[in-house]
């Protein structure tokens, strides 16, 4: 601990007064950007206000992302050009040991860490088995570690898409799909079944809505097989869907009528454009809200639906919004549900967001954030959808910017 305790006194001049104000307080504000940005040193908060106004670019990210993905393709190595900024910002290392740097200074902050394995497109069996072992080691990292309070994975990276497209249609497999299907099945058991035997509560990703209800039944049955004492598996529920709402209070009644409790992670979503875009394309309903203030308004009433219930259901909001942070804070507080009871958590996505997340944290509650690791060419498509996300969110950049510039000043800098 003495060598961590030294690198964080490098890292920000003044730590021990922010060491004092991140004792829990009985107040909270977003506004506070000592607490927020405490544990960067003026060059790292002068390299992410750069960073945050490249991104919030529109151009700049098409340009990126087109240039990425030729030097990808044409095997030109782009490392370097991307570990020591978009890399940095938004993720934890290329491996689990290289995460741990991020990991130690979240945990002085109070921040748990959420390892997410962020390899994406894969389409073998063996590239499956190798993204199954490495989120059972990252279960494995996280058994007695309380800075690590859970695991996550995505169904795609365990199965091909087109299977999952197919089983979710309910299309008759053919004798090899089905055998396909029953390993993908298997893979998620292996993990599931570790989670219950360390303790570590798991989320199942979202995504597409076309192959979301193969992923939930396969949730479902490890819920039902899993979280007989206590919510281990998570489902994760994108309210930027119009029956979402609907599907939380219906998902509680299937637990309380098969005897499990009920994990849910509550996201507004991260597939939007490409949802509209294949409804239009394809002639079919869309699945998305018709405004911003509708997802809003059942993301915080799916909310509000699990701390009605929470002695069944445990709770992980995953938002960058600073009034639905705030809502469920104050409810929490006016129902004198305890700041750190682990049925509810808060998360945000590392490298965003830190005035929610270490507000939050400093004031007692439960915190964690996801922090994606892998060799940096496989990581690309998350990064980039990170990039696409602050030019695509209205005025998240802006106010990542603000904030920045707001501690820069308060610095003296």
């Amino acid at each position: 601990m003495s060598g961590i305790r030294k690198m964080n006194f490098w890292i920000s001049p003044n730590l021990r007064q922010i060491r004092g104000l991140m004792e829990p307080q009985p107040g909270i504000s977003f506004e506070n950007t000592e607490i927020a940005f405490g544990y960067k040193s003026n060059s790292e908060l002068r390299k992410s206000y750069y960073l945050f106004r490249l991104i919030g670019n529109p151009g700049f990210v098409s340009f990126g992302k087109f240039a990425t993905n030729l030097a990808i393709k044409l095997h030109i190595p782009i490392g370097w050009a991307i570990k020591g900024n978009i890399f940095k910002q938004f993720c934890g290392g290329e491996n689990i040991p290289e995460c741990a740097r991020a990991t130690k200074i979240l945990d002085q902050f109070h921040i748990g860490t959420i390892l997410d394995y962020s390899v994406e497109g894969k389409e073998s069996e063996t590239d499956f088995d190798h993204t199954r072992d490495e989120t059972l080691q990252t279960l494995k990292t996280a058994k007695g570690n309380p800075h690590i309070p859970f695991s996550v994975f995505k169904v795609t990276g365990l199965a091909r898409f087109e299977l999952l497209e197919k089983v979710n249609a309910r299309e008759k497999l053919t004798d090899a799909e089905a055998a396909e299907w029953q390993r993908v099945r298997g893979r998620v058991d292996d993990i599931c079944a570790l989670a219950h035997e360390t303790g570590t509560p798991l989320f199942i990703d979202a995504e597409d809505s076309w192959i979301q209800d193969a992923i939930d039944h396969l949730t479902d049955e490890m819920m039902e097989k899993y979280n007989r004492e206590k919510a281990i598996v998570y489902n994760t529920v994108q309210m930027y869907r119009h029956d979402r709402l609907e599907f939380v209070k219906a998902s509680h009644r299937k637990a309380l009528e098969k005897g499990f409790f009920l994990g849910l992670k509550i996201v507004r979503g991260a597939y939007m454009e490409k949802e509209r875009a294949r409804a239009q394309a394809m002639n079919y309903p869309d699945p998305i809200q018709p405004d911003k203030a509708s997802c809003d308004k059942d993301f915080d009433a799916a909310v509000d639906y699990c701390v009605d219930h929470f002695d069944r259901i445990s709770i992980c909001a995953g938002t960058h919004n600073e009034n639905s942070s705030m809502r469920l804070a104050k409810m929490m507080d006016d129902r004198k549900i305890a700041r750190n009871d682990k049925r509810i958590y808060f998360a945000q996505l590392f490298g965003m967001s830190d005035h929610i997340s270490f507000n939050l944290a400093n004031a007692g509650y439960n915190v964690a954030k996801y922090v994606p690791y892998g060799p940096i060419k496989e990581v690309v498509p998350y990064l980039i959808r990170r990039a696409q996300e602050n030019t695509s969110v209205k005025g998240q950049t802006g106010r990542e910017l603000s904030l920045i510039l707001k501690e820069m000043k308060r610095r003296g800098k």
